[in-house]
């Protein structure tokens, strides 16, 4: 082939192309190379045709996969020859947007640091301007209506370009040529303060101004940020942390953090290498820290009241840059809603919902379409785990081969996020809350259309959760569509082994609070051993009963009577001593013992969440709870470096094996009796479980382990599951991208929607 005859290729790029500034990296290759030809967004990617010599073409291609945007993922690259045009010059062409559309829409990104660094520029044209971003950084998501990624299909549309915007957009010299969100003080949006009656005190600069000289006199302000609302307030002023608990109806729930800087997070927390990186990354997630002791001396004690670990982020936009560069002390940045709902977007809805909670309003002019909360990560056995998917990490796809025809996924009733499957990738879309909210049930209506519609996607099947009294079950059924009824913890099992790719038979290990059983009982300690196409209760923990059913998991004092039912029968209810007994009067056991014994209102579960709880109960750490997951985070933190040693929990049988935790709990209970501190108790009960986990894996002769549910957000717990495996030379697997959690079991739905598992007969 002659290197200098001239050549033409068509190159077809899929992946997170859009909204990372590829078509300006592509034309800048392309003009360095001396190429002629085209590159624009399509509806499956980016879509580049090249000519030049062979020897170009060559270095260009090489260049494409060795230099791409630092946001960027390419999945897939074809190159097709094609007849030569013998075109002059290369240039970016406009979108098509015809027929369906498998583009990768990007997470919106934080600011990057060179627009942080103009922002800090006096002589910098977007000096001190809070919507400043460029092709690295900024709203996307959020702020789009339709695929493919241009400005006209955003809600910056509404902002005509200014001459100079207008000029540095065409400039393929800039570094903001085709940014897609690009605006200045000149022309786009802009910021107000509102009182709570809606009239506007300031504008601009004035609005800023106001807005610090709030938050430092102890105020509570809702400030319209990338995604939707956060509720700000000093997080040094007790008195104001508890106004905005009483405000929010959020009692004892943890509050995140914003902290101004790396170096003011790790005044506050201790940091890994890992939780830097995650910290800083252009995801900008709520981190969960280990505190230091001298984050006492700084914090309102009502920040994170008893909890484990401390959730900081760090300025997620230019506007939190200046405005935790002026006020110089962390904040509660928390999501602006009620308990339960979804995050609040529109200034005038938040206004309406939040008058009685925030004293002032910070907004801005620049509509968001998507409503996008803050995620939150952990590092868990050294590596990041994803707690809560959304800004910065949806939607963005994962493979998953079996999916072709588009399927939608309804997820489940707690933490609802919904997915959308299609062409060998899986969507997740954002965390939406608690379907168990009218306003949540509202929003999860509009994202189960919206999803798909972003794609012009008509799914050909829904898949839902097999509880039948879960709101999206409930949803599924109105849709017209076949309807694929996904067992909860198997969803939680398959969407593990789409997260990390995992090939060949698998033990998961599904750990939660309460899920809904194959056999119609509660499940929730669950061994699923699964070897496609089929999958079997392996094993699960021994059930004990939750006297009230539901209202047991609101009280852990219950789910420890069912236990102490367990161990001791009828005499359980006579150990007034204990306190969870002690909290209940002499009436209520009365009613409760009855229950237990005839087995009426008191359901049997086989759940390592209440599990969790009954311990919490017990060792006296909580005995009711103001939020989800509470009593296992009292465990988690209550656990010291020592830990009592408590017999593992017994295994036995088969199909499926029993796991009885009884001779664990007994051994507690006498430890505690004989006056053994309650760390080394709490650390003791999870070193059982972790002992627990290895014996059934070695019993099922499982060569790899998942582990996954709730349970496994538990830094502690899967730290010792993870390393009593690989001791037992079994390889361990725990989530990474998708929650362990409720909020991945859309994800899982997908999967067995895709490619359905046959539950072996026990």
């Amino acid at each position: 082939m002659d290197a200098t005859a001239p050549h033409r290729l068509r190159i077809a790029i899929t992946g997170a192309v859009q909204g990372v500034g590829f078509r300006p990296f592509v034309y800048r290759l392309a003009r360095e190379a001396g190429l002629s030809g085209s590159v624009c967004n399509n509806g499956a990617g980016v879509l580049i045709e090249a000519e030049g010599g062979a020897s170009a073409l060559a270095h260009f291609l090489d260049r494409l996969a060795a230099e791409a945007p630092a946001n960027a993922v390419v999945t897939d690259r074809q190159v097709v020859p094609l007849q030569t045009c013998l075109t002059q010059d290369f240039t970016v062409t406009p979108s098509a947007a015809d027929g369906p559309c498998s583009a990768v829409v990007m997470a919106d990104l934080a600011t990057c640091s060179d627009c942080l660094r103009e922002l800090r520029d006096p002589d910098d044209r977007r000096h001190r301007y809070p919507f400043i971003t460029c092709v690295a950084c900024g709203p996307r998501y959020s702020v789009i209506s339709a695929l493919p990624y241009d400005r006209a299909r955003t809600t910056l549309n509404r902002f005509p370009l200014c001459p100079a915007c207008a000029a540095e957009y065409a400039d393929p010299g800039s570094r903001r040529f085709h940014a897609e969100s690009i605006c200045c003080p000149a022309c786009g949006p802009q910021l107000a303060l509102w009182s709570v009656d809606g009239s506007v005190l300031a504008t601009r600069e004035g609005a800023l101004a106001g807005a610090v000289a709030a938050l430092r006199a102890g105020r509570i302000v809702a400030v319209k940020g990338l995604g939707g609302f956060q509720l700000l307030v000093d997080a040094r002023n007790d008195a104001a942390v508890v106004a905005l608990r009483a405000r929010k109806r959020r009692p004892r729930k943890p509050l995140a953090l914003m902290a101004a800087d790396p170096d003011m997070a790790i005044g506050l927390a201790e940091v890994s290498a890992a939780e830097r990186v995650a910290l800083t990354s252009a995801a900008a997630p709520i981190v969960l820290l280990a505190p230091r002791p001298e984050a006492a001396q700084v914090l309102a004690p009502a920040v994170a009241p008893g909890a484990p670990c401390l959730g900081i982020m760090l300025p997620t936009t230019p506007l939190h840059h200046l405005l935790m560069r002026a006020l110089g002390f962390p904040v509660v940045a928390t999501s602006g809603n009620h308990a339960g709902a979804p995050i609040l977007a529109d200034e005038h809805a938040a206004l309406r919902a939040l008058s009685g909670v925030g004293d002032l309003f910070l907004v801005h002019d620049r509509p968001i379409l998507r409503a996008v909360d803050d995620s939150v990560v952990r590092v868990i056995a050294g590596e990041v785990t994803v707690l809560r998917r959304a800004r910065g990490y949806s939607p963005l796809p994962l493979a998953w081969a079996p999916v072709g025809a588009p399927i939608l996924a309804l997820g489940g009733q707690q933490k609802n996020a919904i997915a959308t499957g299609f062409a060998g990738r899986i969507f997740l879309g954002p965390h939406g809350g608690d379907l168990e909210v009218v306003a949540a049930r509202d929003a999860f209506v509009r994202a189960a259309e919206s999803l798909p519609a972003l794609h012009r996607l008509q799914p050909a099947r829904v898949a839902c959760d097999r509880h039948p009294d879960y709101a999206a079950t409930r949803h599924a059924e109105t849709l017209g569509l076949p309807v694929v009824r996904v067992p909860h913890h198997l969803a939680h099992a398959l969407s593990g082994i789409v997260d990390l790719g995992i090939d060949g038979p698998v033990l998961a290990v599904a750990w939660d609070g309460t899920g809904y059983g194959n056999d119609g009982t509660i499940w929730g300690g669950e061994f699923l051993a699964i070897a496609p196409p089929r999958y079997r209760r392996a094993a699960h923990l021994l059930p004990f009963r939750l006297p009230g059913g539901e209202a047991a998991t609101r009280e852990p004092r219950r789910a420890a009577l069912g236990v102490l039912h367990a161990l001791h029968s009828a005499a359980a209810l006579e150990m007034a001593g204990l306190p969870p007994v002690a909290a209940f009067t002499q009436a209520e056991r009365r009613v409760l013992a009855t229950m237990l014994t005839r087995g009426v209102a008191a359901p049997l579960a086989s759940s390592a969440g209440r599990l969790f709880d009954a311990v919490a109960a017990l060792l006296d750490l909580c005995q009711s709870v103001g939020f989800e997951g509470e009593a296992a985070s009292a465990v988690e933190a209550a656990a010291g470096a020592e830990a009592a040693l408590l017999p593992t929990p017994t295994v036995s049988g088969d199909r499926p094996m029993l796991v009885d935790w009884r001779p664990t709990l007994a051994a507690l209970l006498a430890a505690r009796a004989a006056g053994v501190p309650v760390a080394a108790l709490a650390a003791g009960f999870h070193v059982a479980l972790a002992e627990a986990i290895v014996a059934v894996a070695r019993a099922t002769e499982a060569r790899q382990v998942l582990l996954t549910g709730g349970c496994f957000q538990n830094a502690r717990l899967t730290a010792l599951a993870v390393a009593g495996l690989r001791d037992a030379r079994i390889a361990p697997f725990c989530h990474r991208q998708v929650p362990p959690n409720d909020g991945g079991l859309a994800v899982g739905q997908i999967a067995f929607a895709a490619r359905p598992l046959i539950e072996e007969n026990a």
